[in-house]
């Protein structure tokens, strides 16, 4: 229980960005997943800079570090470059 108004609107402003980043978060983890179950290389190549804005755009707002952002990156694109 919070004892002040400020640390109600505090805790009211916390859980809408943990519900608007876990959405975020979920959804590239979706896109990441999808590319990688793609076995046509083409396909996986006119997905990937979808998924690389995705991932980007959550490293700059803070929900992934950025150097996990560019692990996961670095992976899919070792992952594209192995499909024949």
């Amino acid at each position: 229980m919070a004892n002040h108004a400020s640390a109600d609107k505090r805790n009211r402003q916390n859980e809408r960005r943990r519900l608007h980043n876990r959405y975020y978060a979920k959804t590239t983890r979706n896109a990441i997943r999808a590319l990688r179950n793609t076995t046509d290389k083409a396909a996986a190549e006119a997905s990937a800079p979808k998924v690389y804005s995705m991932i980007d755009k959550l490293a700059k707002i803070g929900v992934i570090h950025k150097n996990k952002a560019a692990n996961l990156k670095s992976g899919i694109a070792v992952y594209i470059n192995k499909l024949s």
